[in-house]
This record gives C-alpha cells, sequence and structure tokens, in this order.
C-alpha cells in the first residue's frame, strides 16, 4: 500500500474513535492537507478496492479491509513511538514526527520483532492503545477526557492525544504526565474551561487543551 492510502485508512479510523465521530470528507480532507477534490478521487478508489464505503454527502466508514490496515499503520506507528521513548529517551512531540515516517516503512515481521522486544506493550507513552497483531484492540472505557470531568474529585492523566509540541511542552512542564495525578478544582461553562490542582499549584485550562487529556478516577 502507499503511504497516501494508509494514512486515508488511519485518519478515517482515528476519527471515527473520537467521543464525536466526524469522518465527512471534507473534515478527512482538512487533516490530511489535500483538497476535498483529491480527498473524493481517493475516497473513489478506495472504495473500489473494498477498504472505504463511499457514498456522496455522507461520512465516510472503512470497510473490513480498510480497519485492518488501519489499525496495522496505528500498531507500527505506537510501538515505533514506545521504542523511541524508552530506548532513545525522545520527547512525546519528537517520537509523534518519526513515527509517522517509520511506520510506513515497518514489515509486519518488524513490527513484532518490536513488539517482542519492548515486552508486548499495551499502550504507547501518550496513553494510546497498541493494536495487538490478530487486530484487537483494547479501549479502557473508563476514560473520559478532561473537560467532561467531575468537579472536586482527583483523577489520573490516562491519555494525550495532541500533536503539537506546544502541547507536549505545557503537559510536561506542568507535571500533566501519563500516570500523574490531579485534583478538578471546578468546571467553568462560558466560556468552557477547567481549573485543576497539580504539583501543589492550581492550573486554568481552556477546552483547547481539556479536550485532549483524557483522565480516569484515581484509585
Amino acid at each position: 500500500m502507499t503511504v497516501s492510502v494508509e494514512n486515508f485508512v488511519k485518519v478515517i479510523y482515528k476519527q471515527s474513535q473520537l467521543s464525536k465521530a466526524d469522518t465527512r470528507l471534507s473534515t478527512i480532507a482538512g487533516i490530511l492537507n489535500i483538497s476535498n477534490a483529491a480527498a473524493t478521487d481517493m475516497a473513489r478508489k478506495l472504495a473500489s478496492r473494498q477498504l472505504v464505503n463511499y457514498t456522496k454527502y455522507k461520512p465516510l466508514t472503512l470497510a473490513d479491509k480498510g480497519k485492518e490496515l488501519a489499525l496495522k499503520v496505528l500498531r507500527k506507528h505506537r510501538l515505533w513511538e514506545t521504542f523511541l521513548y524508552k530506548t532513545l529517551n525522545l520527547s512525546l512531540h519528537q517520537i509523534h514526527i518519526e513515527a509517522e515516517q517509520l511506520e510506513h516503512l515497518t514489515s509486519d515481521y518488524l513490527a513484532n520483532q518490536i513488539d517482542h522486544y519492548l515486552g508486548s506493550p499495551l499502550t504507547d507513552p501518550h496513553g494510546d492503545p497498541i493494536p495487538a497483531f490478530n487486530g484487537q484492540i483494547e479501549t479502557d472505557q473508563s476514560h473520559t477526557q478532561l473537560s467532561n470531568a467531575k468537579a472536586a474529585n482527583h483523577y489520573t492523566v490516562a491519555r494525550l492525544s495532541g500533536s503539537e509540541r506546544d502541547f507536549f511542552e505545557f503537559c510536561t512542564s506542568n507535571g500533566l504526565m501519563i500516570g500523574s495525578t490531579l485534583w478538578v478544582e471546578k468546571q467553568i461553562s462560558s466560556p468552557k474551561m477547567t481549573e485543576i490542582k497539580t504539583n501543589k499549584k492550581k492550573i486554568l485550562l481552556h477546552e483547547d487543551f481539556t479536550k485532549l487529556i483524557f483522565v480516569k478516577p484515581a484509585n
């Protein structure tokens, strides 16, 4: 498969997993930085190959073969992120950038060797689940976006779904790492913001940040 095909099905899969799924063709085109016309051509092409279900003016969905391909690409991406983070100590932002390239150059055999070397981790350094070789993927249903967390409760950071350098640098500098604990002080409705307490200091976060931080109730 080409890089463009792998990226197309991967983006559809990731968009379908959001709490508010958005797999409209225009959305996919925007994420991939291509025109709507180019995205339409790709969708039609992949529909003919039984990878994508395409109906004019309707959201895109993946056929079984397309989902299988998307999960293979995600498996390689997240295994590389884990390898680079654990062995080379690269930043959370940098491992994503490098894995974006490496995922397309990696055979299933090499991916399995990396998985074995790492001890078959269930999640990557961002907290995202790593699909198994057989295509199974386990998601923790207890995770919720920080923007939806209940006030006056302790939570543990479970996943950081951003990709921008500024986002990861902010999280790192404020101790918002996978496994760290925070206290939700209050939720502000307008504008939508969340006040938290972590490392003995209070931070007021805009929804642009809190929707990228997933938490689960602390034990």
